[in-house]
């Protein structure tokens, strides 16, 4: 059963605690479960870019393997990066990539999976930021004027919350 996300009527934050400071979530009595999430990113850049990307005529090499390595490696870091998340030990790291010339983009898609007591949203969210900062970092000398945005969770499943995706 897929859920969408529900505004409550007092939200709470589950990483602060009662006296308001910051505070890593106790995870020990959550149950082993199978978890996955799913993310997007989108960099937009020019049509001249696009070409010299997917011709392999970028000075710096594969852009697209490399950029791959660095999203994989971002997510086992996950934890490194962001203060208060657990680290994991992730299963499987999937990072993609779809260009999409008609609109002069490159949506990069990443999948983060385990047998866990906490969710991979996080992973999956940081694979997908540093493989667009590195295909931006790849090709900044290029295009200057490229443009990440749209980074979010597609879909996380396991837990007790099941399944969730976002609206289309």
């Amino acid at each position: 059963m897929s859920k969408e996300l529900m505004p409550k009527e007092k939200p709470t934050l589950s990483h602060v605690n009662q006296k308001g400071e910051a505070n890593m979530v106790d995870v020990t009595e959550k149950s082993m479960t199978s978890r996955t999430a799913t993310a997007q990113g989108i960099i937009n850049m020019s049509a001249a870019t696009i070409d010299l990307i997917t011709q392999g005529d970028n000075k710096k090499g594969d852009v697209f393997a490399v950029a791959r390595i660095a999203g994989i490696q971002a997510a086992k870091k996950c934890s490194d990066l962001i203060p208060l998340c657990h680290p994991l030990m992730l299963t499987k790291v999937q990072v993609d990539f779809k260009i999409d010339k008609a609109n002069s983009q490159v949506k990069v898609t990443s999948l983060c999976r385990l047998t866990g007591q906490t969710g991979v949203e996080m992973e999956a969210l940081t694979a997908v930021s540093v493989a667009c900062l590195t295909l931006f970092d790849m090709c900044k000398a290029a295009d200057p004027a490229m443009e990440i945005h749209a980074i979010k969770v597609l879909t996380k499943e396991g837990g007790k919350s099941g399944h969730w995706q976002a609206k289309a």
